[in-house]
């Protein structure tokens, strides 16, 4: 098995044992190796362990659940996903939502912020093969529903730094690019996360001057600082907006057009940003 079989195979894994206490080792000996060597591969091609990728997977899930199932208790929520008391499961979701599921849950939108991970793409330039590729497919029916529509595509400008920062201000910046969407868009139009600090919002209209409209409305937020831990960071995204232009709707094209999109609208400067 070559790494990239390996990443596939730990990915879907995890997708399927969401609802079970799993850990590290118990993926790698799934998979067939060792847990230094998962998480090695893990780190240097997704940039995070797999730890903190499974809590995020796990919170995006009971997000989606929290908001689907209005009826359903969020202690039983937190059992689904392997939380034993409320305090738990509200710390955990707190550190990757910002906010607590009783918050959450008065939320009328909800965002793809942490999409499942997938193995990159085997054709591209340097630029794409080094992208983080996510798996939007559960998507895929509303983007044959609005093919005519605007796309508004967003990248932080210098993530980097912000990182150098705490990894906590770098989830802060993608929180807070997210919003900053959001708050640009109404609410037919659907926000999702297509890579590390690459973002596109689906708007559900195929007039560009809407979608200009958003992209301006983005843009005016620039240089606004959020705040972590008692200092103000400012954010900034290049924002384009594009429509798929192919005569049939493919998966990986559409998601390779979006991130070329980002790319020919960035200063080459920025590019390895």
């Amino acid at each position: 098995m070559n790494n990239m079989e390996l990443l596939a195979s730990a990915l879907a894994y995890i997708e399927n044992h969401l609802h079970e206490e799993i850990k590290t080792q118990d993926i790698a000996d799934a998979c067939f190796c060792s847990k230094s060597t998962l998480e090695k591969l893990f780190r240097c091609v997704n940039n995070i362990s797999v730890k903190d990728y499974l809590i995020r997977r796990r919170m995006m899930k009971a997000a989606r659940t929290i908001l689907e199932e209005p009826q359903t208790s969020l202690l039983e929520i937190a059992l689904r996903y392997g939380y034993s008391t409320n305090e738990a499961f509200t710390r955990t979701f707190k550190q990757v939502w910002n906010c607590k599921p009783s918050e959450f849950r008065h939320n009328t939108r909800f965002s793809e912020l942490f999409p499942r991970l997938d193995t990159p793409l085997e054709n591209g330039d340097a630029y794409m093969k080094e992208r983080k590729h996510v798996d939007i497919s559960e998507l895929y029916d509303l983007f044959v529903t609005r093919k005519d529509c605007y796309f508004v595509c967003c990248d932080i400008k210098g993530l980097v730094p912000i990182n150098n920062i705490s990894r906590k201000a770098g989830d802060l910046a993608i929180m807070e690019a997210m919003n900053r969407m959001l708050a640009a868009s109404s609410d037919t139009d659907v926000v999702f996360r297509i890579g590390g600090d690459e973002f596109a919002l689906l708007t559900d209209s195929s007039d560009i001057t809407y979608a200009e409209s958003i992209a301006e409305k983005i843009k005016a937020f620039n240089g606004s600082p959020f705040c972590c831990e008692n200092q103000d960071i400012p954010l900034s995204l290049h924002v384009s907006v594009t429509k798929y232009s192919g005569s049939h709707l493919k998966y990986n094209d559409l998601f390779t057009s979006l991130h070329l999109t980002i790319k020919n609208n960035k200063p080459s400067a920025d590019l390895v940003g």
